[in-house]
């Protein structure tokens, strides 16, 4: 994808999204001893470039303090589903309305070691301009990449650390002062992968 698109483009790349996301079966992650989350990965348009908007947690929080991280939180008894909480939880961090938000599909659950939590994220695309409304005490700023910033081979870093006697990746992606990782950069690594195949291939 390159980084400067004319706009019919830009729509055909967001029906790439949801054509490609439609084709897949999501893999599923089942661990009772694991809480359940849903966070959104928000596109939207601008400039002829698809952008992604994300947050970043406040010092305050209970966990991943100051981590750069996508809408969401943990699916409460009253949501029906993921999707639900997803929603709900953009709604109540960011103030995107869930009725704004046209959903284009769902991504493989990913896992966090530090809060025990498995993350079902979804993607959907949103307004723009959208007036935006964040969570006092909780979030702290909004991040905004293009979408070009994460298939670039020069953004994306691995480390390896060992967990319980296992070996693990760590992604880093940097944009600017900024350093996504942990189990929002996995989430980005996977979209990558599921939507743009070809361009991931040199990725680690």
């Amino acid at each position: 994808m390159r980084g400067h698109v004319l706009d019919d483009e830009v729509d055909v790349i967001v029906e790439r999204i949801r054509v490609e996301l439609s084709r897949r079966t999501p893999r599923t992650l089942d661990d009772p001893r694991q809480r359940r989350a849903a966070v959104l990965m928000p596109l939207y348009k601008e400039g002829n470039r698809i952008w992604t908007l994300l947050t970043k947690r406040t010092e305050s929080v209970a966990v991943h303090k100051g981590q750069i991280s996508f809408p969401g939180g943990q699916i409460e008894p009253e949501d029906p589903d993921a999707l639900h909480a997803a929603l709900r939880e953009t709604w109540e961090e960011v103030g995107i309305l869930p009725r704004d938000v046209t959903v284009l599909g769902r991504l493989d659950d990913v896992s966090t070691a530090v809060s025990s939590f498995i993350i079902q994220p979804c993607v959907g695309l949103m307004p723009h301009p959208y007036p935006l409304r964040l969570q006092a005490g909780e979030i702290g700023a909004v991040v905004r990449a293009p979408l070009e910033l994460f298939l670039r081979r020069d953004r994306i870093r691995v480390e390896y650390r060992e967990r319980d006697g296992v070996t693990h990746p760590v992604y880093f992606y940097d944009h600017g002062e900024h350093v996504i990782w942990g189990a929002t950069a996995r989430i980005i690594r996977g979209f990558v992968h599921a939507v743009f195949r070809e361009q991931s291939e040199d990725m680690p």
